[in-house]
C-alpha cells in the first residue's frame, strides 16, 4: 500500500451538534453534502457501526463504487466510516464541538492507494484537497438548510 494523504477542512455553522449528527449519521445523505457522492444506499444494517453503505463517487471525471463501513459513533460528537475498494481505502471522521452558539464541524479523511493506485497517489493530492475544498462548502450548505 502506499502512503496516506490525509486532508481535514473545519467550519462552524450555528446549527445545534444534534441536529447536524442526526443528519450525518444517515450516510445516504452524502449525496447532499460530500461532493464527490453520485449515490450512496444502505446495504445493510440499521445506521450503527458496522453498517455498511454502497457509495458512487465521482473523482477526476471518473465514477467509482466504495464500500463504506460505520466504523465509529459518538452521540453528537463523532461519526466514522471507512471506505474501500479496489485501489483505495479512505478513512472518513467528522468530529462535532460546541463553538459559541454552533457547532464546528472537522472532516478529516484520510487516502491509501493500494495496487497500481499505490504509485499515483501521491501525485493525487492537489485534486484531494480540491475535492475536500468543495466537500467544505457542500457540507457547509447543507448544514445551514437543517437551521
Amino acid at each position: 500500500m502506499g502512503p496516506v494523504i490525509p486532508v481535514k477542512r473545519t467550519l462552524v455553522v450555528n446549527v445545534p451538534a444534534s441536529q447536524i449528527y442526526a443528519y450525518l449519521v444517515d450516510f445516504e445523505n452524502a449525496t447532499e453534502w460530500d461532493a464527490g457522492t453520485v449515490r450512496c444506499t444502505r446495504a445493510s444494517g440499521d445506521g450503527s457501526v458496522g453498517t455498511t453503505y454502497t457509495n458512487v463517487s465521482k473523482f477526476l471525471g471518473r465514477e467509482t463504487q466504495l464500500t463504506y463501513i460505520v466504523t465509529a459513533l459518538e452521540t453528537d460528537r463523532l461519526i466514522a466510516w471507512t471506505g474501500e475498494n479496489t485501489s483505495v481505502i479512505s478513512d472518513d471522521k467528522i468530529t462535532l464541538t460546541p463553538s459559541g452558539t454552533g457547532t464546528e464541524v472537522t472532516y478529516v479523511a484520510e487516502f491509501t492507494f493500494k495496487g497500481r493506485a499505490r504509485y499515483v497517489g501521491p501525485l493525487l493530492k492537489p485534486a484531494l484537497d480540491k475535492l475536500a475544498n468543495n466537500t467544505q462548502q457542500t457540507l457547509r450548505d447543507a448544514l445551514l438548510r437543517l437551521r
